[in-house]
């Protein structure tokens, strides 16, 4: 993960370096038992807020909220997200951060269980930018599976497979896969077929 855009960001919201939680992070998102919720997935989602700086409205909340929103990932754990932002509220906390300023970034954290549609403008930046790798090109998005499958390797095949399926078709019954116009216009066509395919195979 790029040091560099995290001083930054620790600058633009009059922070010190904070680098003992940088190195934090970057010890979780290095842990053996991910495959793709590591570094290379920040560095993705960090480079794609980048990319639609002109849509946030509040772009150092959605920045802090995607440092840390797989911070925390325990294969059978079911408060990863929430436990992520905990950290986070944590973090800001004793940074002495507004309330409003921590209590979005806990929201903007919590939208990515992607259990409901998100409800206002960064929220849905967040879950589009979250959801992004299933609008990429068929060869990365099969490889994405395998991550996926190799993260729950402990899972047995039958289990994993129906439950990979039921989570896949959520996705693909939604109306919209993706809220902004960006996303659905760069994402929306291809992450279709990319789930439709992949439920073909389970």
């Amino acid at each position: 993960m790029d040091e560099k855009k995290w001083l930054k960001l620790m600058v633009r919201l009059g922070f010190d370096s904070n680098i003992e939680t940088y190195s934090k992070l970057q010890a979780h998102y290095s842990q053996k038992h991910r495959h793709y919720h590591d570094s290379n997935h920040i560095n993705a989602t960090l480079k794609n807020l980048g990319q639609v700086k002109q849509l946030a409205n509040d772009y150092d909340a959605l920045e802090v909220a995607l440092w840390f929103h797989d911070a925390i990932y325990k294969i059978f754990s079911s408060s990863n997200e929430l436990d992520s932002a905990n950290w986070a509220v944590d973090f800001l906390k004793l940074n002495n951060a507004k309330e409003e300023f921590i209590e979005n970034v806990h929201r903007l954290i919590m939208a990515t269980l992607h259990h409901a549609v998100p409800s206002n403008n960064d929220e849905r930046l967040i879950v589009d930018i979250d959801l992004s790798i299933l609008g990429c090109n068929s060869e990365l998005y099969d490889q994405f599976e395998l991550w996926v499958r190799k993260e729950y390797k402990l899972i047995p095949t039958f289990i994993y497979k129906k439950k990979r399926k039921e989570i896949l078709e959520v996705f693909l019954g939604r109306e919209r896969i993706f809220s902004h116009e960006y996303f659905f216009d760069k994402f929306e066509q291809s992450a279709r077929a990319n789930l439709r395919n992949a439920i073909d195979s389970l």
